[in-house]
């Protein structure tokens, strides 16, 4: 097996819970913890996913559809938390205070044989970032609830080979919902979510040559269709396999590498 291989997968996405899973053969990360520990628990197995790998937390921002399991999920298995201070004082809840540990924006930080960076994002939260997780030569971006596409995420979508990219909605669909008008602005205003086409011109602009797989995420209930966004990017993906992260379930495993065609188990 090569030594620079990261397997991933989505454990849920979307506005009822969001957590992805990302690591090696000795260690994992999660990136937020917003189903409960036992649905957590429930999918990990199903997947083949030992628990026991996972040696830190990692939060995006305070929405509940990113932390809401997170107390009873980082208490059980004494997993360290780390979130920005923005972030933390905008939790309803009280964390325990020896797992906290703080993001660092400007070094990248160590867990195990895993290196992740952590940069800030424009989302209607108190101080959100995103992640870019490095192994060996190996990058996993996990780039959701984003309002617009900025420099910086330009930048770390460049290295990845694969990502989590927000599709988060269709702009006709959003504009017939029966949203009202101030929550549509909420969405696409520029401090909300990711439409179909600002992903996929961000997808179609600047994916390196060497991404394998791109997992669309975090698709609204209402205002997306599974079947339209995958369509949608599938007509540009030449080689790059096009994922739906499922808001009801799961995805499979993927193991990614910087040497090797991806593939799922």
């Amino acid at each position: 097996m090569a030594c620079n291989v990261l397997h991933i997968a989505s454990l849920n996405s979307g506005s009822n819970g969001n957590c992805y899973y990302i690591g090696n053969e000795t260690d994992a990360i999660l990136v937020d913890a917003g189903i409960s520990c036992k649905e957590t628990e429930k999918r990990m197995l199903r997947l083949g996913l030992s628990i026991q790998k996972v040696k830190a937390i990692f939060i995006s921002h305070e929405h509940t559809d990113h932390i809401k399991g997170l107390c009873n999920l980082a208490a059980k298995y004494n997993l360290p938390v780390y979130i920005s201070e923005g972030t933390l004082a905008g939790c309803r809840f009280l964390l325990r205070r020896d797992l906290v540990k703080f993001l660092n924006s400007d070094f990248p930080m160590q867990i195990g044989s895993l290196s992740i960076t952590a940069f800030s994002k424009y989302h209607d939260a108190s101080d959100p970032y995103s992640f870019l997780i490095s192994y060996n030569g190996t990058q996993v971006g996990v780039f959701t609830d984003i309002g617009i596409v900025c420099d910086q995420l330009i930048h770390h979508f460049k290295q990845c080979h694969a990502a989590f990219l927000e599709a988060n909605y269709d702009d006709e669909l959003l504009a017939r919902s029966a949203y009202p008008y101030f929550l549509k602005r909420r969405i696409s205003g520029g401090k909300g979510h990711l439409s179909n086409k600002q992903a996929l011109d961000l997808f179609n602009t600047h994916k390196p040559a060497f991404m394998t797989h791109l997992l669309l995420s975090h698709l609204s209930k209402d205002n997306n269709c599974p079947e339209l966004a995958q369509n949608l990017f599938k007509q540009h993906a030449g080689d790059v396999e096009i994922i739906i992260a499922s808001r009801y379930e799961e995805t499979p495993v993927y193991a990614i590498s910087e040497s090797i065609k991806a593939h799922s188990f």
